[in-house]
């Protein structure tokens, strides 16, 4: 049985990006890494090279809806690194990922400088869960 590959989604912040990855099944999302923002050019570099390594199939990037300052970065970073690596590209409201995830971390006891890898995995799993159930999550409309 041939799987659709791993996902590869972003939590995207001004000055951080977090990461994680599913599965090639699609069914579980893992934190991967927080990298410390640069340039879009510079991010989408260091990106690309996860994609690669990892064998993602597709790209997800969380929208906040609170900051379009944010928004607009992460808009700008997911369309770069689409552009870069011909991945489909989607976005997907991301709620208040960042703080679930920080209650997470801090109930398991694990880093706090995991929080935005944690907040990506919820991200993707959002995501995942909207694909299983497409009803689940409405995805957000774009913008421009």
């Amino acid at each position: 049985m041939a799987f659709p590959g791993p996902v590869l989604a972003l939590d995207v912040g001004t000055a951080k990006i977090g990461v994680a990855v599913s599965d090639a099944a699609r069914r579980m999302a893992f934190p991967v890494t927080t990298l410390q923002r640069q340039s879009v050019a510079k991010d989408c570099t260091a990106l690309a090279v996860t994609v690669r390594e990892r064998g993602v199939t597709a790209l997800v990037v969380g929208l906040p809806e609170r900051s379009e300052r944010i928004t607009h970065l992460a808009r700008q970073l997911g369309t770069a690194l689409a552009e870069r690596t011909g991945l489909p590209l989607h976005f997907i409201d991301e709620g208040f990922t960042s703080s679930e995830a920080r209650l997470r971390i801090e109930e398991a006891g694990l880093l706090r400088s995991t929080v935005d890898a944690h907040a990506a995995a919820l991200i993707l799993e959002a995501w995942l869960a909207a694909q299983a159930e497409p009803e689940a999550v409405p995805p957000r409309p774009p913008t421009g």
